[in-house]
């Protein structure tokens, strides 16, 4: 009996002591390794996302319930188009998606990269925004925007999240590249190899 008492408040203080210090902003409810996403529509592919390691953290602070989720060992993103091809490619150091009161927001930050392989259009930035309501991207940082006729750099950036459509703020530098009227962009990520048959 005296051992059985002795054991019920040793628990009964661990459990109290480790609720004291158990800080659950530092902490996350889930950890996920190897993560992957795939969104269809009628088994069509529209978006894969790839994550090494998610973290999602989930706790009440100023009688509001904090959630969000941490992906902070590289965040990969691929947008397909209705046929099938591989459009829009995203890919950042680390990404947050925050789903706090309802308010949903997705950014990417740390050697950002957006490619639109159809258009042949690379831009590089330091953080990028999601705006799934509008269906655009955006950023105020540093851009450099590449593509088959030149380079433009400049400060802050808009576009649908497809980056078909991408347009520099503040740009201050261009340059452009010569070609011969013979030139032609071929899309070699959906070009090359055997195309998919369609039913």
């Amino acid at each position: 009996m005296a051992v059985a008492f002795a054991a019920a408040i040793l628990l009964f203080s661990c459990k109290e002591a480790g609720e004291e210090n158990f800080d659950f902003e530092q902490t996350p409810v889930q950890v996920v390794h190897d993560m992957q996403i795939l969104q269809t529509n009628l088994g069509e592919a529209e978006m894969r996302m790839r994550a090494p390691l998610m973290k999602r953290y989930n706790f009440e602070k100023d009688s509001i319930v904090q959630s969000y989720e941490l992906y902070t060992d590289g965040f990969f993103v691929d947008a397909y188009t209705e046929n099938g091809q591989l459009e829009t490619t995203i890919i950042a150091d680390q990404a947050r998606h925050v789903t706090t009161e309802g308010q949903e927001s997705w950014s990417a930050f740390g050697n950002v990269v957006v490619t639109n392989h159809i258009k042949g259009e690379r831009m590089e930035t330091d953080t990028i925004y999601w705006n799934k309501e509008e269906h655009q991207i955006y950023t105020d940082c540093y851009v450099k925007l590449t593509n088959d006729s030149g380079l433009m750099q400049g400060f802050g950036m808009t576009s649908d999240e497809r980056a078909r459509n991408s347009v520099i703020l503040r740009p201050f530098d261009w340059y452009a590249v010569d070609r011969d009227s013979t030139y032609r962009f071929v899309d070699t990520v959906n070009t090359m190899g055997p195309s998919r048959k369609k039913n």
